[in-house]
């Protein structure tokens, strides 16, 4: 058996989509702009993705304009091309139980998936399904899941042997390790 710096193992990122405004009433929930708050964070969030040193093999946005618009502004600070970025209605307010079937149906030749959703959905997944101690992911928050499994659908019901987390007021400049 290898050692735990072996990269058999799935790797998943969840983001929360950065914070949306609510200024025009009229909009439909799905074509909710950013705010000037998301607009700051997500170049922030990008930032420090890229200092990680991870590079996701896809990227998967809910449709949602919030979403996609959060993906792109990480995608650039990491040097994602935007428009590889794959669109799916099946993040757009998932639940956690869709969310996980969502991840066990990744194709198995990807190593690693990024995937920008919503709350609730993604708060019950990690929360209840990775056991991990986040009453709230916020706007913007980044959870990443390393898992041993080889492939999706065993990861996706697995608990992850490493997590951290790190969200836009974390000032401390170290992602939280949750496991």
């Amino acid at each position: 058996m290898g050692n735990s710096s072996d990269h058999t193992g799935k790797e998943l990122l969840l983001v929360r989509h950065a914070k949306s405004s609510w200024d025009d009433p009229s909009l439909d929930d799905h074509d909710r702009p950013l705010n000037a708050r998301g607009l700051r964070n997500a170049p922030e969030m990008g930032k420090r993705l890229q200092g990680w040193g991870i590079r996701p093999d896809t990227w998967i946005s809910s449709t949602a304009l919030r979403a996609i618009t959060t993906a792109k502004i990480i995608a650039e600070q990491i040097g994602f091309p935007p428009d590889q970025i794959q669109r799916t209605k099946d993040l757009y307010h998932a639940s956690a139980t869709e969310l996980q079937e969502f991840i066990a149906g990744l194709d198995d030749q990807l190593g690693s998936a990024v995937l920008f959703g919503h709350n609730p959905g993604m708060t019950s997944l990690v929360a209840n399904l990775y056991g991990l101690p986040i009453d709230n992911l916020p706007t913007c928050g980044v959870v990443h899941l390393q898992f041993t499994e080889a492939n999706w659908e065993a990861a996706s019901s697995a608990l992850p042997v490493r997590a951290t987390f790190d969200f836009p007021k974390n000032q401390s400049g170290e992602a939280v390790r949750l496991v």
